[in-house]
């Protein structure tokens, strides 16, 4: 099978791994990334991982309730390390190595954040998954996710969601959404599309990076997207 991308970066919601529960981790949704992962990783891929909070704590809404934002950000970024954690389980379970690396220092559960060392990891076909956001209150996951893709120079980034692509509107409340296809980083920032944050899409574009949005739900797409299929909506130059 052609490989157009052999190492990427998967960004993954915390919403993502409810499921259809209302908070939380669900064990199928869990196994099934886990699964996804895996068949791409048996065909070379090497798989640079970041996960959102979102399932189990929002820094951001923390914040607009009266908690400080850097206060409610540092717990955001530990509640990522759990969800870190829990995909790290269901990857071994499955046969991957794999290895957490957090950009809060906490040895006793997981490693430092290095970025030769996270290199040599992929390069010996372990996944990693990067927890802790930047380590920084005050910048989101997206932002995370595209600052480690720079980091470890990752041929693609994979925005995982729950729709197919990039919508005018959303496709959740307007039947007549249209999706695009492709769109230039600046159509992103122009039109104020709720792809990624800001800071993360000028990084992208700084680099030249692009990013791929998909419906993580859909069996087979992160395989299909590193294979160079035409797939959900790609954001370029």
């Amino acid at each position: 099978m052609h490989i157009e991308y052999k190492r990427i970066l998967l960004k993954l919601s915390g919403e993502a791994l409810m499921g259809d529960d209302s908070f939380g981790i669900n064990t199928n949704v869990i196994t099934y990334v886990a699964r996804e992962i895996k068949e791409i990783i048996a065909l070379g891929v090497q798989p640079g991982i970041v996960i959102g909070a979102g399932n189990i704590f929002r820094g951001v809404a923390g914040a607009s309730k009266g908690m400080d934002r850097a206060t409610a950000d540092n717990m955001g970024m530990l509640a990522t390390v759990m969800n870190s954690l829990a995909l790290q389980d269901a990857l071994e379970r499955t046969g991957i190595t794999t290895r957490v690396m957090s950009a809060i220092p906490m040895q006793s559960v997981c490693e430092p954040y290095i970025r030769r060392r996270a290199t040599r990891h992929l390069e010996k076909g372990r996944a990693v998954i990067f927890a802790a956001g930047t380590g920084n209150p005050y910048f989101t996951t997206d932002s995370a996710g595209v600052l480690r893709a720079l980091e470890i120079n990752a041929d693609l980034i994979i925005k995982a969601t729950k729709v197919d692509g990039v919508y005018d509107k959303d496709p959740m409340i307007h039947k007549d959404a249209v999706r695009y296809e492709h769109l230039s980083f600046d159509e992103v920032l122009i039109k104020d599309l709720k792809v990624m944050d800001a800071t993360g899409i000028a990084l992208a574009k700084d680099d030249k990076k692009p990013i791929l949005v998909l419906n993580m739900n859909t069996p087979g797409n992160i395989l299909k997207a590193i294979s160079g299929e035409s797939i959900g909506t790609k954001i370029s130059v």
